[in-house]
């Protein structure tokens, strides 16, 4: 049976009834509140559990949530402030975003979406506030891919285009990218016919020494080959895994990105993953063996028993890389059913 729900209005209204009527403190207030919804049956996942803040002289029903001042200061601010007048403003409700998604979704109830694509739009020439209003709008998307529409699609295009010998602007706009990627095939199909597979691996390779990027984009390529939106009866996830191997060398260029970062297990953890999702046939799956893909994550097992998400990942692109029956043989041959079973009797306790 599904929760019942209520609006953030209504959870504030009663915050603010337990302070007014029966004189409690904030915390007090708010837990009282919380519980009350709860033996309810209420979702507050999407409920901002914080007494709504305000200057000394705001009367309760002017006070609102620090999210909402700092978009409401941004929205005075959108036709005439340049991004420099309202940094503080975008910084705070960057901060505000990234401490949950109950605040983002309050953000976009409100109206935030358009507000920040529009800073996105007017600052995009200036390198520090381009970063600065992508960034905002990377948090405000995190786990909301339906805010996305045809002009922000398109903005991001143009960023990606623009910015390319960028690192810190092209990881902020790839980061956007996987937000609005993640549970929504829509907007990978529309991404991908943009041309945004050549700009995330062309990225890789421009950018190789650049860690968090690598990552970042690396991730965004593993989003394009899921088939986890279930709106959609079909997805396109194995047609984009196949164009990025035939048509843009993605096996190539993440195997050399891995070997670029032999002692930063997040990157190599992320870009195993990604390989995986990329073996989805017999050839693909010999590719890997032929560009020295088995040998690199083989020996990375062997040196790397001690981190347990790098040898979940290792242990997963081995086993994608083994549909092909030839490479089964190179992964026995190559001692590998040694160190699988190393690594599991090393990792006993972790079911992952």
């Amino acid at each position: 049976m599904s929760k019942r729900r209520i609006t953030q209005e209504t959870f504030d209204a009663v915050v603010r009834e337990n302070m007014e009527e029966f004189e409690m403190d904030p915390d007090e207030a708010l837990r009282e509140a919380v519980e009350q919804f709860e033996s309810q049956g209420v979702d507050l996942s999407c409920i901002v559990q914080v007494v709504p803040m305000g200057s000394s002289d705001d009367s309760q029903e002017e006070q609102t949530h620090e999210v909402l001042q700092a978009l409401e200061s941004l929205r005075v601010g959108k036709d005439t402030a340049a991004l420099p007048d309202v940094t503080a403003d975008i910084k705070c409700f960057t901060e505000q975003c990234s401490l949950g998604f109950a605040r983002r979704y309050l953000a976009a109830q409100k109206g935030a979406y358009p507000i920040i694509l529009s800073y996105c739009k007017k600052n995009m020439e200036e390198q520090d506030s381009a970063l600065a209003a992508l960034s905002a709008l990377a948090a405000l998307t995190d786990g909301q891919p339906d805010l996305l529409d045809e002009e922000g699609r398109q903005f991001l295009l143009d960023v990606l285009q623009k910015y390319q010998v960028d690192s810190l602007v092209t990881c902020a706009a790839i980061c956007v990218v996987r937000h609005c990627c993640i549970k929504h095939e829509q907007n990978r199909q529309d991404l991908v016919k943009g041309g945004v597979l050549p700009l995330l691996t062309g990225a890789i390779t421009r950018h190789s020494g650049s860690a968090e990027l690598v990552k970042e984009a690396s991730s965004a390529l593993r989003v394009m080959t899921f088939d986890d939106d279930i709106r959609v009866t079909f997805g396109h996830a194995h047609e984009h895994a196949k164009s990025i191997v035939l048509e843009h060398s993605g096996l190539k260029i993440l195997i050399e990105a891995a070997k670029a970062h032999l002692s930063n297990t997040s990157v190599l953890s992320e870009l195993c993953a990604t390989l995986s999702r990329l073996a989805v046939r017999n050839e693909f799956c010999q590719d890997i063996c032929d560009l020295g893909g088995l040998k690199f994550v083989m020996t990375l097992l062997a040196d790397s028993y001690e981190s347990p998400e790098l040898v979940r990942q290792v242990l997963s692109a081995i086993r994608a890389i083994a549909g092909n029956d030839d490479v089964k043989d190179a992964v026995v041959n190559a001692g590998g059913v040694d160190l699988i079973v190393i690594a599991m009797n090393r990792h006993t306790s972790n079911p992952a």
